[in-house]
């Protein structure tokens, strides 16, 4: 990443220090589920309940993925190295493991989830490897039991609505976001030395009874199946971006920046033309391509990066998106410099989430951003003990924690990409309409 973090000294979290357990020689077993033997589906088999022995861990698109419970291990890392801290913790702890694993698929065997802050500091990380794993892929159904946990799989009752929600201002509500959009684009027209940084603020909800994890993992599935809908120790959300994927050799991402929402009664075939025939979007799409291919390039035989973007729709926004593939250098595999978790920090932050050039947009965030992202807009994911796995970008999401009455708090992020000719007025409409989908799962909406 590129110097200087992105938290303002008025707002800074309190983290832990940095800590890490393992059970050594932790036994591994992974079993397919015999066909035609009836089991929930991957969510409904979580337990019920907020304890740091239920919290789940979840990584779900269109009803594939993985979800976990439990922690064998768990690694907390920050600072510049956080990324190479936690590929050597996983190493370390992969490499005293005794491993049975039957279907040697990506995702089966030893499995951690990890959730990376976006700054290097002051931004704690954590690497969770669950005690039971329930992972589904292509009609193949899994269950890995690591350490302690226990193989008994029962279909969770759903999951308890948390009560009433009400709406306050975060650390940077949206009338400061909107003054400093408005000092970015300043600074831009003044200077030649930035094209693009990517400003987000936060919203805070509190709830009166206590939000469970699995609440906004089942209404947010339901409403956006096309994303990645991810939860790792308090972090829950649904990604339409994809960072990195990792299956052997090869590698993709689905890079997406350029953003339009309904508004005004336009039909949505005239926001993709609009979307598509903007200037402000298409360059701001392009510095978010060739950020990621050009950091992704050095460890790729091959790369292929469209010339054009296509449209994603999602019901609360319509995304300029481009999906890159490559494949990985034998070599660079070989030697273990090409896992997911090093590929990722040579990728971290794209121009999507940081901006263009990194470095001056990162000292920009710094300044103007009065808060701290934490692990909203890092990257998070699964990787498993042969360095695949899938990271995506920690956006649509809320960081959950427990308040003092009795419910729950949870603090949703959002960020729009700023260039030279954005209007503040408008990056503050944007942003609003990317935490709708967080909102909706909170209210209850499937």
């Amino acid at each position: 990443m590129g110097s200087g973090g992105c938290a303002s000294p008025r707002a800074r979290e309190t983290y832990p220090r940095a800590v890490e357990y393992f059970q050594r020689n932790l036994t591994v077993r992974t079993r397919a589920v015999p066909p035609g033997q009836e089991l929930p589906d991957l969510l409904e088999s979580l337990p019920e309940g907020v304890s740091p022995d239920t919290d789940p861990v979840c990584w779900i698109r269109n009803g594939s993925g993985l979800v976990g419970w439990g922690e064998a291990a768990r690694v907390e890392t920050s600072g510049g190295e956080r990324f190479v801290e936690a590929d050597e913790r996983w190493r370390e702890l992969v490499a005293g493991m005794d491993v049975d694993d039957e279907v040697g698929l990506p995702g089966t065997g030893p499995v951690a989830f990890t959730s990376i802050a976006f700054a290097d500091d002051p931004g704690s990380s954590v690497l969770i490897v669950p005690e039971v794993v329930i992972g589904q892929r292509a009609g193949v159904r899994w269950i890995t039991t690591i350490g302690g946990g226990r193989r008994e799989v029962r279909e969770a009752p759903p999951a308890a609505a948390p009560g009433t929600v009400r709406y306050s201002d975060g650390n940077f509500p949206a009338t400061r976001y909107g003054q400093a959009v408005a000092e970015a684009v300043h600074r831009m027209r003044e200077s030649e030395s930035l094209d693009k940084v990517v400003l987000a603020h936060d919203l805070l909800a509190t709830t009166s009874e206590p939000l469970r994890g699995r609440y906004l993992l089942d209404n947010l599935t339901r409403r956006y199946p096309d994303c990645w809908t991810f939860a790792v120790d308090g972090l829950v959300g649904a990604t339409p971006e994809l960072l990195l994927r990792r299956a052997g050799d090869e590698v993709n991402s689905r890079v997406l920046a350029g953003t339009a929402w309904p508004r005004d009664g336009r039909p949505q075939h005239q926001l993709v033309t609009e979307l598509i025939d903007s200037a402000k979007n298409r360059g701001e799409h392009t510095h978010a391509v060739r950020s990621l291919a050009r950091e992704l390039e050095p460890f790729c035989k091959e790369l292929d990066v469209p010339s054009t973007p296509e449209v994603l729709r999602l019901r609360n926004v319509l995304h300029l998106a481009s999906d890159v593939s490559g494949r990985l250098d034998p070599a660079l595999v070989e030697n273990g410099e090409a896992g997911l978790l090093r590929l990722t920090r040579a990728v971290h932050p794209t121009a999507a989430v940081g901006g263009t050039p990194t470095a001056r947009a990162i000292e920009l965030i710094d300044e103007l951003e009065e808060m701290d992202r934490g692990r909203y807009s890092g990257p998070v994911g699964w990787q498993d003990a042969e360095g695949n796995g899938e990271f995506g970008i920690a956006l649509r999401c809320a960081r959950i924690t427990e308040d003092a009455d009795g419910g729950s708090r949870a603090r949703l992020f959002a960020g729009c990409g700023v260039v030279a000719d954005s209007d503040p007025d408008t990056e503050v409409a944007e942003a609003e309409a990317k935490m709708l989908p967080v909102r909706e799962a909170l209210e209850g909406l499937r």
